[in-house]
Parts: C-alpha cells; structure tokens; sequence
C-alpha cells in the first residue's frame, strides 16, 4: 500500500566491527547530543524500516527530532514505485540542501529504494546528500556516519539473502500506543514486470517465528493492542525451525500471533493473489482477533494485460479467489491495487478492470496510472504507448467507480453493530474519537467515557464514502445483533 505524504517517524555481519563502531558513534554523538530527524515515504514497510533506522540511531546516541533545523542527520526514506514519488524526493532533497547552507556540519542521507536503485547518481551527480543507504544496510549506518563526518562519501547499498533485522526492537517514536507495524519478512520474488521491488529490495527471506511472537508479545505487554504483519507477500511467508525440521507458513504464524491474547488484533499486508491459501482463510475466520480484511492487489481485469505484468494468474483465476474468500468469510472487506494505462491496454481491456472491481466489490483501493520504472522487464520489453491523458481519463472512471461502491458499501453499514480499536482523537473534534472495524473501516463517535487504547461496541447511524459515524452501545446490546 502506498502513500505519497511524508510523516517523521518514531521512529550474519562481524558483529566485533559492528560494536566497534557503534561505540566509535555513540562517544561522538553523546558528547555532542546530537539530533537526527528522519522522513518517510511510500508503502508501509518504510515507515517500519524508519523505526527499525530510528532503533540503531538510538543504539549510538543519536536522538529523534521533529524539528528539522534542530537536526544534525537528516534522513529521507525513499520509494521507487513510481516517478512522482522520485520527483517528490528530489524536491524534499533541494530543501534539505537549502537546511546545510544555513547549518554546515549536518548530514544528509537517503534511505530505501530510491537510495538503492540511483546509487552514486545521488551523491556524485546531483550532488544532494552525504550517504546513501540500501534497505538492507541499515546496520551500516554508524559506519557510513562516522565516515561522512570525515569528509567521505558514505555509500552502502548490497542486498543481502540474510538480513531480517529480527534482532532489533524497533523505535515506536510517534506512535499512536495502540497500532504498530511489525516486519516479517523482506524483500519479493514474484518479478511483476512493472515492479522495481525485486531489485531494490531483494529477493524475499522470512524472519523466524520466535523473534516476531517476541515482538509482539513485547508490543501488547506495552499496552498496543493491534500489530499489521508486513511484508512484499505476506502469503509466502516460510520458516523453518532448525530445532524440530517443522516449516511454518504464514497460515501457521497467523494462528500462532493470534494466540498471543485475545485482545490484541492482527492484521496483515500484502497478500499475492496466487499465495492466499484456504488454510490462512479458514484461520482468519477461526480467530475473533485476526481483522476480517484482506488486501488483494488485482492490478488490471484484463487476462491478457495481467500475462503482461507477469502476475501468474488470469481474470477467471482471480475471480474464483474472491468468490472463495467471500464463501470462507461473508464479512471480509477486500481492497485492491489497480494501474490503468499499462504498455498495450486497450479500451475493451481497461473496461475488463471496472467489471472485476464490481464483481469484487472492493471496500477501498489504492489507484494509479502506469508509471514506468527504468530497467524492469515491462520497461525492457513493451513499449510505454498509452498516452498520459488516456492514463488519465481511464483513471479518473476506475477511481470515480470504487468512490461509488465505498459509498454504496458504507451506506450498507448504517443499522449495523462493530466492535472496535480505538486508536485515536477525530481529526473535526476533539468531543469525539476513532477507530476501526475488523473490516478496516474507520468510525467515528461521540467521546462520552470511552479510552484511547481499548476496544468499544458501537450502533453504525450515519456515513460518508470514507467514514462510518455512530454511537456507542453496551456490549449486550452488540451481542444481540451478532447471533
């Protein structure tokens, strides 16, 4: 899932070295107390990688700050997806510079996927920032800073077929208390042919089960009440316990998370349409605290178009797969991705795209028109031939459509019960509060006594396309209406 605004997070290797120059870093920074200030963009694995920065920063004196002219280090943790994402980067960096001319002495980084894709041209051409770090190189930053200080380019950006990052406990900096990310995997093999993931990120690798529950555990003994496992493809999620030869998929480490306790609700992104297996379906409707809500990215309706993106599984495929979900769960929301304009796609076969929306009856989707990304294989092989106000026009009838069933879907729920997290204050006032269904809907309520951080029932009696409005009830009353 992707998001174009930038939000400051709260944010094997010879470990001998390793510790050498933490302690190197951490002597300078202590000394000196100084601030890093950290942005993050795109999809949620970099907002969890953010924290997972932010926790080996910590580890060597460095202190997080919103105020970015505070600051000593500033990060930008970066996406590739598509170029406005890049264009919205190099703009972020132009302002950065701008912070060092008023401030000698601070260093700039880039984090992530841009970071890894545009390597040296970040730091010789353009001439923008001070270090350049991969997403699996994060352990190097201490290394990487200490070097920059001295005047030289700090530059790290090997993928590893190893690196889970399972041994540090990330920094919740700016965390609500009640919702947090947690890591379970890294990296992607499935090469969809408009995707930059594979190269940027690495090839996939699964984090053992012990260290996630640990996490977990850790997270709800701190009062969190809902972790999202993440991942490129959460579905292909595979360990192997050493111990007894056993393999744990993602279906097993479902269950084993949603048996940490009761209370705390488990989410998950993103699913790969083709490794959503009946046996994490039928544990997702086995367990009350695991969120009746899957993220499906369908991409394009259209068979011949999906061939194309390499997605491994054609229209009628797809279909079966919703219409098995829905039969297993009749209360699951599913959202999608789509791109319209992909190389080649004609009318007939963008109107496949709307028909599969409305016979998914997708709750909400992320939308997009084709970007292309240098050196992936559509990029190699098709041609880029759609022009960008067809993208456009396409774009607005896929987006103007899913508006219409998130209304129609919404409009739905009025008369309905829901228990609820509450995760928040409302953004329109501060005499109400939010939270979300299991569905992943966000309701909004009158305050009265109810807490930040617990669960609460509530009677559904208005809405938007985009919010549920209700009020709250007693847990009998809720339970009146579930039977």
């Amino acid at each position: 899932m992707y998001n174009d605004n930038p939000t400051i997070k709260n944010i094997d290797e010879d470990k001998q070295g390793d510790v050498f120059f933490k302690e190197q870093v951490a002597n300078k920074t202590e000394e000196n107390n100084k601030k890093f200030y950290i942005e993050s963009y795109g999809c949620q694995m970099n907002f969890s990688d953010s924290e997972i920065v932010a926790s080996i920063l910590s580890d060597v004196g460095y202190t997080p700050t919103k105020d970015i002219d505070a600051s000593d280090l500033i990060l930008i943790n970066t996406c590739s997806i598509r170029e406005k994402a890049e264009d919205t980067v190099r703009k972020r960096l132009r302002v950065f510079d701008k912070v060092k001319e008023q401030k000698p002495g601070v260093l700039v980084g880039v984090l992530g996927c841009m970071a890894e894709r545009l390597k040296k041209k970040l730091l010789d051409q353009e001439k923008l920032v001070d270090l350049v770090v991969g997403p699996d190189a994060y352990r190097d930053l201490p290394n990487l800073i200490a070097s920059a200080e001295d005047g030289d380019k700090g530059i790290n950006v090997l993928l590893s077929r190893e690196e889970t990052y399972s041994n540090i406990n990330p920094v919740r900096l700016g965390s609500n208390g009640v919702t947090a990310f947690v890591t379970i995997m890294r990296g992607c093999d499935n090469m969809c042919s408009f995707c930059v993931v594979p190269f940027t990120r690495g090839r996939e690798r699964s984090r053992d089960l012990f260290s996630i529950l640990s996490e977990c555990t850790d997270l709800f003994n701190r009062g969190f009440r809902e972790v999202t496992l993440l991942g490129q493809n959460v579905d292909s999620y595979k360990w192997k316990n050493p111990d007894t030869d056993t393999t744990i998929d993602f279906a097993d480490l479902l269950e084993h998370t949603s048996q940490i306790h009761p209370d705390l609700r488990i989410r998950f992104s993103t699913s790969h349409p083709k490794d959503i297996t009946d046996k994490v379906l039928y544990n997702m409707a086995k367990y009350e605290n695991v969120c009746k809500y899957i993220h499906l990215p369908v991409q394009s309706g259209n068979s011949n178009i999906l061939k194309k993106m390499n997605r491994t599984y054609d229209r009628e495929w797809y279909i079966n797969k919703i219409n098995r979900i829905y039969e297993i769960m009749p209360n699951c929301s599913i959202s999608s991705d789509m791109i319209s304009g992909f190389c080649g796609e004609t009318e007939e076969e963008h109107q496949d795209t709307l028909s599969i929306m409305e016979i998914a009856q997708y709750s909400m989707s992320y939308m997009f028109f084709y970007s292309e990304r240098p050196n992936t294989l559509a990029h190699k092989k098709y041609e880029d031939d759609i022009p960008l106000e067809v993208k456009k026009r396409r774009l607005t009838e896929i987006i103007r459509l899913q508006n219409q069933m998130s209304f129609e879907h919404n409009r739905k729920e009025v008369g309905q019960y829901h228990k609820i997290l509450i995760e928040k204050v409302s953004k329109k006032s501060d005499e109400e509060l939010a939270g979300r269904t299991s569905q992943n809907k966000m309701v909004v309520f009158p305050r009265e006594d109810a807490q930040i951080g617990t669960y609460a029932y509530v009677k559904i009696n208005d809405f938007t396309s985009a919010t549920l409005k209700g009020t709250l009830v007693e847990e009998t009353e809720y339970l009146q209406h579930q039977s």
